[in-house]
């Protein structure tokens, strides 16, 4: 791909070629867990291989011997203890792309360190504060002008909102919505760059790089203007500019590295679990209703939800020295693959797992993951799909499934979503 063809990326299409690149085969995910959780706690080989879609350790994966786990306290031990079970590995996989440079490859004081300078900015006490105006832009710049058209696929809505807020949360320019589109499309190129078909990753790697570049080089103009301006803001960008690191100011390169790493799961992630709680609110009979009439039941319709299809479906860690599992020996360097999917229905955990229950008493779960890495945004999302819900009910009367189009279906081994939610309201 030419210089010129990453500057002319759609964002459509490149969260459709992730969506692509993760869906796997047909093998239904839940059944296949659920069998090895009756089977025994510790599977000997390359778990994931059968779902045909990488992992963070992209084509290193079958470098090391594997392993998986499936049930909830051997995913939450694993996902726990950073020091045992570790994720530099990924900055030779996922993480090329990114030069290495990603908070997902930390470990250690390197990921205390820059998580501390993170992770003020997506603090309950810092995101709360954008409610009101998260709502606004929802209301006012996408749902108002769908009202008319009595009719949508609300991932069209989906997609845009979380990126516009989001990055807004970050520091980017609100004034031109056509550049941080652009901004998305280049940070998926990069989640693009994970290709384990041998035929398609040079040219999926090379892009990834130069989506990369484009977008450190956007992304460094905003700093730099930033700076010169006085580094005010309450966001992350004006944050990081007057942060200090081991008793120094950042320099600029490292506060565009920061953003930049922090990018690729800043809006897909969103998207993907709005289209899920979508599908389960129309899907579920009655929920629907239930809902409308009572908004304090979003909260726990997004909770369940994340806990019945979470996106992400596991997480792989590598062993850092000789382990033994459930009488299973582990030899250092090799990669243990985390089943989130598997322990988030747990028998032993959830009473009646595979029943979507809004009324179950929420225990914690995996969908955010667990442990040090746990996802820095989290706060952020479940806020902007509370806001997204309760905006749809009011200002979309009577809104429902389109009788006239398929249902929405929840399909992926990795990163699960429904592609489309069709409605139609009075």
């Amino acid at each position: 791909m030419t210089d010129s063809s990453v500057q002319d990326m759609n964002l459509e299409t490149a969260y459709s070629a992730v969506s692509d690149l993760y869906l796997g085969s047909d093998v239904d995910i839940h059944e296949a867990c659920k069998l090895m959780r009756d089977k025994g706690p510790v599977y000997e080989g390359n778990f994931i291989a059968q779902f045909g879609v990488p992992t963070n350790a992209g084509i290193h994966q079958d470098s090391r011997p594997n392993y998986a786990v499936f049930r909830y306290q051997d995913v939450m031990s694993i996902l726990r203890d950073g020091d045992t079970y570790t994720s530099g590995f990924i900055a030779r996989g996922f993480g090329e792309a990114f030069d290495g440079l990603t908070i997902l490859a930390m470990d250690g004081e390197q990921h205390r360190k820059v998580r501390t300078l993170l992770q003020p900015a997506f603090m309950p006490q810092t995101v709360n504060k954008w409610r009101e105006r998260m709502d606004d832009i929802m209301r006012r710049d996408f749902i108002a002008p769908m009202v008319a058209k009595k009719k949508a696929n609300l991932m069209e809505f989906g997609l845009g909102f979380p990126i516009r807020i989001m990055y807004a949360l970050m520091g980017f320019p609100e004034n031109d919505p056509e550049k941080y589109r652009k901004y998305a499309a280049w940070a998926l190129a990069m989640v693009g760059g994970n290709q384990i078909d041998p035929d398609k990753l040079q040219d999926a790697r090379a892009t990834a790089h130069q989506a990369g570049k484009a977008l450190y080089d956007s992304i460094e103009e905003i700093v730099v203007e930033r700076r010169a301006g006085g580094s005010e803001g309450d966001d992350l960008i004006g944050r990081l500019l007057r942060a200090e690191h081991e008793g120094r100011m950042l320099d600029n390169h490292e506060v565009v590295t920061f953003c930049r790493m922090l990018l690729p799961a800043a809006g897909e992630t969103t998207t993907r679990t709005f289209s899920t709680v979508l599908a389960m609110l129309f899907n579920t009979p009655g929920l629907l209703e239930r809902v409308r009439n009572d908004r304090s039941l979003v909260g726990p319709l997004i909770d369940e939800t994340i806990r019945y299809e979470p996106i992400a479906t596991f997480k792989v860690r590598e062993v850092a020295k000789d382990v033994e599992l459930h009488g299973v020996k582990i030899s250092k360097g090799s990669f243990i693959q985390c089943m989130v999917t598997s322990a988030n229905r747990d028998e032993s955990v959830f009473e009646n797992p595979d029943e979507f229950n809004i009324d179950r008493r929420q225990k914690p779960s995996f969908a955010f993951g667990f442990g040090p890495h746990m996802c820095i945004g989290q706060f952020v999302a479940k806020l902007e799909l509370n806001c997204a819900i309760n905006a749809m009910f009011d200002l979309l009367p009577n809104f429902r499934l389109d009788p006239d189009m398929p249902a929405p279906v929840i399909q992926g081994a990795q990163l699960r979503e429904a592609r489309n939610v069709h409605v139609i309201w009075d």
